[in-house]
C-alpha cells in the first residue's frame, strides 16, 4: 500500500470522430494511438463511461494484451484510468500477457463486469503495424452492438477523462498490489495472475488429458508441430502441450511473444503460416497447428501439409463431439456458424438432429445463443472455432479437440477428413480477400452489386462457364433476427444461392485498421465420394469467374488479384 494517497486528476480533452468500434473493437495503425493526443485515453474513458456509474464503483475488471508493441504503455494508461474511474479491482496477466480466450475465461471465473484486451488479433504489430482495444462484457464475450454504439456516442462528445498519473504497477510480480487514492474510501487493488493457470484448469475440466498425453507420448507417439507465430500463445503452448501433455519441447516453435511478432504477419492461414506448412510438407509430423497474435484463431494441418479448411474443421468436431468429455456432461444444445462459413456444419446437424443457427460474422452473436442455452459449438470460416466453455473463439481449444478426436479414432487428420466427406459429402470452399481498399471504392462496389443482384429479373438468370451451368435461385442482403432477443441485424453480406446449392457471398470485413477489406466467398457441394479429392480452386473455377464478372472487383480496385486466398 502506498503511504501517501495517489491524486486523481481530471484532464481536458477533445473528441475524435473515428472511434467507432468494429467487430473486434477499435483497431488503428499503432502510429494513430502514439501520435494523436489522448487518443487511447479518450477511447478508454468512453469504454469506462459506458458502464453505469453504480455498476462501475468497486467492480472487478480484467486486462490483458497479446504483447504487441505499445501494449505496456497502454496498460499503464488503462490501469491509471481504471483506478480514477472507480474500478475496485483490476486482474491483469503477468507481464500484461493474456490470450483473448484466457481473458474470457477469467472474466467468467472472477465474475468481472468486463475486460479490456489490447490486441489487433491477426494483424501485424510493431511501430509500423496495428494496435487495438477491445471491450468484452460480463459474459466474457465481445461487447454487443448496443454497447459499442454507446461507446462510440460517448467518444464523439468527450471533454475530459480521469486518471491517476502517479500510479505505477509492477506487472512482473504475482499477487496483490493495493493503492490508496485521494477521496476514495477503499483502496484500488491490482491482482497480477499467472498467464496460463486459470485457463489451463478450465481445459483440464473439458478434455481427457490422459488420452491426449497418451497420444503424444505413447509407443505410437503422434509427432506434432505447433507454431505460436511469436504471439501470445507461446507460454500456453509450452505449459499445456509440452509440460502438461508431454509433447517434446522442440514440437513448439516461435513461442517467445515479440512486440512485432518477429516481423511476421501473425495470421494462421496458408498465406502467412508458410514456415509451418513447409515443415509439415516434409512428412515428419502427423499434426500441425498455428495460432494468431491473440490466440483465438487456429490453423490445422495434417501430414504432408494436408490443409483442413476451417469450415470443415468445425463440421468434423461436431460429427465427433462425443470424443470430448465436456459435451458428454453438458449435452449438445445446438450448433452455429457465421453466414459466410460453408454449410458443411448444417449437414452434420441435420444427421444428428441438432439445430444449426446461421448468424452474421462476429462472435457476439454466438454468445447470445450460448447465454440462452441454444448453442454448444460454433465456428467461422475465418479460422475461428469454439464452444460454450467461454464466449470467444479459442485456438488451443480447437487443437485439443482435434487431438482428442485423433486419440479416439486412431486415424490421421487426412483419413478423418476423407471419412467425413464420404459420409456427409464435401463442401468445396474458398475465400478471397482484397485488403486496404479505398473505403469509397468498396462502398460503391457493394452498392452497385446489391442493386444488380436484387433486381427481380436477376433470379432465374443463368450463367454458363465452360461445361458448367448455374441458375440463380435466390439473392439477398443477409439480415439476421436474433432468436433470443428479436434484435434485427441488417446489411451483413450479399449472397447469391444457385439451384444446385452453390453460393457466392460478398461482404466487407471490419477487422482491418486501414481502408476496407472486400471479401468474396464461393462454395459448391459435392456428394459423390469419387469426386471429393480435387483442388478447390479447380472445382470452384466457374463460380470464381462469375463472382469476378459480377463484381468487377479487379477493375474497380485496380488489383490484379486478391491479397489473401484461403
Amino acid at each position: 500500500m502506498e503511504n501517501n494517497p495517489i491524486p486523481v486528476v481530471t484532464v481536458q480533452t477533445s473528441p475524435y470522430d473515428d472511434q467507432r468500434p468494429g467487430t473486434s473493437g477499435l483497431r488503428k495503425k499503432t502510429s494513430v494511438f502514439e501520435s494523436k493526443r489522448n487518443y487511447l485515453q479518450n477511447f478508454t474513458q468512453s469504454v469506462l463511461s459506458s458502464i453505469d456509474l453504480r455498476d462501475r464503483q468497486g467492480c472487478t475488471m480484467v486486462l490483458g494484451s497479446d504483447g504487441r508493441y505499445f501494449s505496456r504503455t497502454a496498460i499503464e494508461t488503462i490501469v491509471q484510468m481504471a483506478a480514477a474511474n472507480g474500478i475496485g479491482r483490476l486482474v491483469i496477466g503477468q507481464h500484461g500477457i493474456l490470450s483473448t480466450p484466457a481473458v474470457s475465461c477469467i472474466i467468467r471465473k472472477v465474475k468481472a463486469i468486463g475486460g479490456i484486451i489490447l490486441t489487433a488479433s491477426h494483424n501485424p504489430g510493431g511501430p509500423g503495424g496495428d494496435f487495438g482495444v477491445k471491450f468484452n462484457v460480463a459474459n466474457g464475450g465481445p461487447a454487443p452492438e448496443s454497447v459499442t454504439e454507446k461507446i462510440y456516442q460517448i467518444s464523439k462528445t468527450i471533454e475530459e477523462f480521469a486518471t491517476c498519473p502517479d500510479l505505477r504497477v509492477d506487472l512482473s510480480r504475482l499477487g496483490r498490489q493495493d493503492f490508496d487514492l485521494e477521496n476514495k474510501f477503499k483502496p484500488f487493488r491490482v491482482e497480477i495472475v499467472d498467464t496460463v493457470e486459470v485457463y489451463l484448469n478450465m481445459l483440464r475440466s473439458i478434455f481427457d488429458f490422459s488420452a491426449i498425453k497418451g497420444l503424444l507420448t505413447g509407443p505410437n507417439q503422434l509427432k506434432i508441430r505447433i507454431d505460436a507465430m511469436h504471439g501470445v500463445m507461446g507460454p500456453y503452448v509450452r505449459r499445456i502441450l509440452c509440460d502438461e501433455l508431454g509433447a517434446p519441447a522442440n514440437s513448439a516453435v516461435n513461442c517467445v511473444p515479440l512486440e512485432d511478432f518477429g516481423g511476421q504477419h501473425p495470421d494462421p492461414n496458408l498465406t502467412y503460416a508458410t514456415s509451418l506448412l513447409e515443415a509439415m510438407k516434409g512428412g515428419e509430423y502427423g499434426f500441425g497447428a498455428a495460432f494468431d497474435g491473440d490466440g483465438d484463431r487456429n490453423l490445422i494441418l495434417g501430414r504432408n501439409g494436408f490443409f483442413v479448411n476451417p469450415s470443415d474443421s468445425i463440421a468434423v468436431i461436431a460429427a465427433n463431439i462425443s470424443c470430448i468429455p465436456y459435451f458428454q456432461k453438458t449435452g449438445i444444445r445446438g450448433f452455429a456458424r457465421s453466414m459466410p462459413t460453408s454449410t458443411a456444419l448444417d449437414r452434420v446437424g441435420e444427421a444428428m438432429k441438432i439445430p444449426v443457427y446461421e448468424t452474421p460474422t462476429g462472435w457476439k452473436f454466438f454468445g447470445n445463443l450460448m447465454d440462452a442455452g441454444k448453442c454448444s459449438l460454433c465456428g467461422e470460416e475465418s479460422f475461428g472455432t469454439g464452444s460454450d466453455h467461454i464466449r470467444e473463439k479459442d485456438g488451443l481449444w480447437a487443437v485439443l479437440a482435434w487431438l482428442s478426436i485423433i486419440a479416439a479414432r486412431k486415424q490421421s487428420v487426412e483419413d478423418i477428413l476423407k471419412d467425413h466427406w464420404a459420409r456427409f459429402g464435401r463442401n468445396y470452399y474458398c475465400r478471397f480477400d482484397y485488403e486496404e481498399v479505398d473505403p469509397r471504392v468498396s462502398f460503391y462496389l457493394m452498392r452497385d452489386l446489391e442493386a444488380l443482384i436484387t433486381e427481380r429479373s436477376f433470379v432465374n438468370q443463368q450463367f454458363a462457364v465452360g461445361n458448367h451451368n448455374y441458375t440463380v435461385e435466390k439473392t439477398e442482403n443477409f439480415e439476421y433476427t436474433d432468436p433470443v432477443d428479436g434484435i434485427v441485424t441488417r446489411n451483413q453480406g450479399l449472397r447469391l444461392t444457385f439451384t444446385d446449392g452453390s453460393r457466392i457471398i460478398f461482404r466487407l470485413s471490419g477487422t482491418g485498421s486501414m481502408g476496407s477489406i472486400i471479401r468474396f466467398y464461393v462454395e459448391s457441394y459435392e456428394r459423390d465420394p469419387s469426386r471429393n479429392n480435387k483442388e478447390p480452386q479447380v472445382v470452384l473455377g466457374p463460380l470464381i469467374a462469375i463472382a469476378l464478372k459480377l463484381s468487377h472487383v479487379h477493375e474497380r480496385t485496380g488489383r490484379r488479384g486478391p491479397t489473401v486466398i484461403t
